[in-house]
């Protein structure tokens, strides 16, 4: 068994939590998200994260706008829609109770 390729399927698990957490707390360009998940060892790379965003787009999770800007082409920025606020709500409650289910099984003392 590959440990590296445990290691990415585990990333993407959670790489589409970890992008609504960061598009929740406002208005954001793709490229800083690249940049943030980078950052957080995440490893995404651009071919992985706008099929994301589109598809969490036309879930009805996130929608975007266009930003004219003084240094290139226009910028889309991504936000969260009401249904996407609750998505991650629920989300987030799976999360800590994966991490207390987790928790509980790496420090049970071996028998």
């Amino acid at each position: 068994m590959n440990l590296e390729n445990t290691q990415v399927q585990m990333r993407k698990g959670i790489l589409e939590y970890c992008i609504l957490h960061i598009i929740s707390r406002g208005e954001v360009y793709a490229s800083d998200m690249l940049d943030e998940l980078t950052a957080a060892k995440m490893i995404v790379v651009e071919g992985t994260l706008y099929p994301l965003l589109t598809r969490l787009k036309n879930a009805g999770l996130l929608e975007y706008k266009w930003v004219e800007s003084k240094s290139g082409p226009p910028r889309k920025y991504y936000k969260l829609t009401e249904e996407g606020t609750t998505f991650l709500s629920g989300l987030s409650e799976t999360w800590e109770d994966l991490v207390h289910s987790t928790q509980m099984i790496q420090t049970k003392p071996i028998s």
